[in-house]
Formats: structure tokens, sequence, C-alpha cells
């Protein structure tokens, strides 16, 4: 994928030198011929300090690039799982200026760090001053399900200058040209939804993801990763046959969940989160072998 010179409406950016640190990755593992694990949890879910463990947690048993969420009062594209998570979250003073330790603390575990965030959250902290922020704790780059690229001119002028990634969602009813647009503005990876819908766990997932996977790289993009609905191990390896990476989520936050809804006890939810990862890591790793 060519770095752009100007954002969609032509004005010329000041691209950083910083390396892609999801290119990097994808480069290192399309050596091995191995897939990327990519693992979502909220911050501040089930408290701020929890989710740092959490987070640690995941990069210790497989996840290579970790997805943190921030929560937000209005998530459209998140389905129940990742919304009693979110407002477990908020109810515990979850806020986006303390995020940045999530972001260090995944970054000092050896993982790449991205940010999954609904772009009023961004708007309303200063775009600059977010890609300050993100850039100095660490960060790699930015999930943005509501933000498409047209739109995005403030979001790629700092992130070229910050040298982040920046991740747009495709979906099965995506149009080539928007495929094509979404490919040309992207920097590290694109996000190929599975399936229409919110997120959440699914017993079975249909052929259109991997259809999606091959019109996106048909349009440009070097680096496809697949996620919504990805919640086993034998799912996870499915995927990785044609995908760069594995977007699992849902999955993940149920294991720090009880049956009511409510979040488990530390020890309880960090043990069940550290197999289902060790799991996930296993089936999505292997799945070129």
């Amino acid at each position: 994928m060519s770095e752009n010179t100007t954002t969609p409406s032509g004005q010329p950016l000041g691209i950083s030198h910083r390396p892609s640190p999801c290119e990097e990755l994808f480069t290192r593992f399309k050596a091995a011929n191995k897939p990327a694990f990519i693992g979502y949890l909220p911050y501040g879910f089930p408290t701020p300090q929890l989710s740092l463990d959490a987070f640690r947690t995941l990069v210790e048993n497989g996840a290579d690039i970790v997805e943190i969420g921030l929560p937000y009062s209005d998530p459209v594209m998140d389905g129940p799982v990742i919304q009693a998570a979110s407002q477990i979250a908020l109810n515990a003073g979850e806020s986006i200026s303390n995020v940045f330790k999530a972001v260090e603390t995944v970054a000092n575990a050896g993982g790449v760090p991205l940010i999954m965030s609904y772009w009023n959250l961004i708007y309303h902290y200063g775009v600059e001053r977010f890609a300050t922020d993100f850039a100095n704790a660490g960060g790699a780059g930015l999930i943005t399900p509501d933000l498409i690229p047209d739109e995005a001119g403030e979001w790629i002028e700092a992130s070229d200058r910050h040298g982040l990634d920046r991740i747009f969602l495709v979906s099965p009813d995506s149009t080539d040209e928007r495929l094509r647009v979404v490919a040309q503005n992207a920097r590290g990876f694109v996000y190929a939804a599975a399936r229409m819908g919110v997120t959440g766990e699914r017993a079975t997932l249909n052929a259109s993801p991997e259809k999606l996977v091959a019109r996106t790289r048909a349009a440009g993009a070097e680096n496809v990763c697949v996620g919504i609905g990805v919640s086993t191990a034998e799912q996870g390896h499915t995927v990785g046959q044609y995908a760069d990476g594995v977007i699992v989520g849902s999955a993940l936050v149920h294991t720090l969940l009880d049956d009511s809804g409510q979040a488990k006890n530390a020890d309880e939810g960090l043990k069940a989160l550290a197999a289902k990862a060790a799991e996930l890591a296993e089936g999505i790793h292997n799945a070129r072998q």
C-alpha cells in the first residue's frame, strides 16, 4: 500500500517517516505464513486497574495486536456483551484521558496497541491533542467504526504527522469504489466486517468475509483483517486461512462477565480470559500449517 500525499479533499500532507507498527508486524507474519491474532477489550472494564491486568493477560497469552476500546454512551456498532462491559467501565469512572495508561501497558508487554473509538470522543478531546498523547504513549493506530475517509481529513493529517495507523471499516455491502477509497486512505490494515450488524458471538460464519477480503485486496489493500462474529478457535482458524489478521472481541469480553452480566471477581475473570486468549491464539496462528 502506497502512502497518500493528499487528503480525500486533495490537500497536501506532511507525511511522518515513522514506520507503521501494524504493517511491520504483518510483514513479519506473512514471512512466517501465519495470521495475527487481534484481541479487543474495553478500557476501564471491570475497573481501570483490572483492565490493565486484562490487557497484559491478552498479550501474555498470544494476542499480537490489542484493540483497546473507549467506552461510549451510544455504542451503535456494539452488541449486548460489549455494551454491558462498556457501561460497567463508564460507571467505574473510565475517561479518555486515562486510556493512554492502557496503551503503555500493551506496548510494554510487547503487543501492538490500537484504540477503537467512536469519532465523537476523539473530536471532543481534540484531534491533534489525541494524536500527540496517543503517539507519546506508544500507540500504533486508531480504529474508527463511524468515520469514513471522505470525512476524515483532519484525522488523516494528524495521523500522518504522528505516524499513526488509521483503520477504516468495510462491509459485505461496500461497493468496489468504496473499497478503493478505504484502501487508498487506510494505513496499517483495513478492518473487514464479517457481516452486517453489531458485534457479538456467532455459532457460524458464512462465506461473505472471505469474498470481502478478496475484494478489498483487489481494491488495493495490502493487509485485511476480519472481525465481528469470530468467537471460537475453530472460526479463527478458518478465517486465518485467508485473512491477514483475525479480530476477536465479544468472546473475550464474555470471559470477564458472569451469567447475570456483571463482572466476575478478578482472579476468576483473568484466568478465564487467559485460557480463551491462548485457545484463540493457537487456532489462529496455526491456521495455515
